[in-house]
C-alpha cells in the first residue's frame, strides 16, 4: 500500500509540474505576442468628436469610433471624465483622440487630446 501511495504521489507531482512548464510562454510564443497585442490595444487611443460639454455635470458627450480596450463598437454617448479639466481644453465640434475606462461602473474618459 505504501507503494501504491508513493508511486501515485510521485504521479501526480510530475503531472502539476509538466502543467506549469506547459502554460509558461517560450520566448518568441505567439502567447506573448498576443500579450503585447493586448497591451497595445489597452493603451491606443481612439477617435472622435465632441458634441457636447456639460460642465455642471462634469461629462462629454462623444461621437467615437471603437473602443478596442472596452470591446464597444462607435457610437455618440456621454461619458464621465476622470479629470474636470478636460471639459476646459474641449468645445462642440473638436476632433479627439482619447481614452476611456470603465471606473466604478461608469465609462470614464482617463486621457484626451486635441486631434492633429
Amino acid at each position: 500500500m505504501h507503494k501504491l501511495r508513493s508511486a501515485l504521489l510521485a504521479s501526480v507531482t510530475a503531472l502539476m509540474f509538466a502543467s506549469v512548464a506547459h502554460a509558461q510562454p517560450a520566448v518568441g510564443d505567439t502567447a506573448s505576442t498576443t500579450n503585447a497585442k493586448d497591451l497595445s490595444a489597452s493603451t491606443e487611443l481612439a477617435e472622435g468628436e465632441v458634441r457636447k460639454v456639460d460642465k455642471d455635470n462634469k461629462k462629454l458627450t462623444l461621437k467615437h469610433g471603437p473602443l478596442k480596450n472596452l470591446d464597444m463598437p462607435g457610437m455618440t454617448m456621454v461619458f464621465q471624465v476622470s479629470d474636470d479639466a478636460m471639459l476646459d481644453k474641449t468645445q462642440a465640434g473638436d476632433k479627439v483622440r482619447f481614452r476611456a475606462e470603465k471606473i466604478d461602473g461608469k465609462i470614464t474618459v482617463t486621457k484626451l487630446e486635441l486631434a492633429r
